[in-house]
């Protein structure tokens, strides 16, 4: 199988957690765009009643376009689950998210809810973060000065642009992909990056994730990441 094909089979294996009457956070990216497909058939296909929380206009868009019912954070008063992709997870389900610029969406959905799913393709689980550049994203007023002290704290920022242009996020923020190749410590990471003025988030989810779905050759992986807390069953 290729890594299309795996992205696909955690997609629709994720969906398998996703019960009537839930509200489901949905995430962004490549893999969560086939668990929304598959999720829209399950609401067709079974007359699935939920209500979806997106983090993208993109990912809303689509799953208006199925029939999913999607409310934003603040209309609804808890969310069940939420299944989203990452870019890396390590051997202590820590993760980095943002390739597509919505770790800030992202982020505050994850932690308005009670369970968190990621869902990846193996080639994502690594055993330390870094190799993927870390995604910060930054008001665009005084975000030179702010782009000057993450280059002399030696952190190799780098703006991401599309054509030459900033890109911009779903809030009209810029993005400093910062290029680390391995990070050590991610909470002081995590820390001081909060500290910085300018700096609205970063794509560190540290200690938020429960269950783990691997997309594998021989089938999805079904990991535990929190089983001292709670997991989905």
């Amino acid at each position: 199988m290729n890594q299309d094909d795996l992205k696909k089979l955690v997609g629709q294996k994720a969906v398998e957690f996703i019960e009537d009457g839930m509200v489901v956070g949905l995430g962004t990216g490549s893999t969560v765009k086939f668990m929304v497909d598959a999720l829209g058939k399950r609401v067709k296909d079974e007359n699935l009643s939920i209500v979806g929380v997106s983090t993208s206009i993109r990912t809303e868009e689509q799953a208006k376009s199925l029939g999913i019912p999607v409310k934003s954070v603040d209309e609804v008063d808890h969310i069940d689950l939420t299944i989203d992709g990452a870019d890396e997870i390590d051997d202590h389900f820590q993760g980095i998210k943002g390739g597509g610029a919505a770790h800030l969406f992202e982020k505050i959905v994850a932690i308005n809810s009670t369970k968190n799913m990621w869902i990846v393709d193996e080639s994502k689980m690594v055993h330390t973060l870094g190799k993927f550049p870390l995604p910060v994203e930054v008001i665009p007023y005084g975000s030179h000065q702010l782009f000057k002290k993450l280059a002399a704290k030696g952190l190799n920022p780098e703006f991401r642009t599309v054509d030459g242009k900033n890109v911009l996020t779903d809030s009209k923020n810029f993005v400093i992909d910062l290029h680390l190749g391995e990070i050590t410590d991610p909470a002081g990471l995590q820390d001081y990056l909060a500290k910085q003025v300018g700096v609205v988030e970063q794509g560190l989810f540290l200690d938020c994730v429960n269950t783990v779905i691997v997309g594998r050759q021989d089938g999805p992986e079904v990991l535990d990441a929190r089983p001292d807390t709670f997991t989905i069953k």
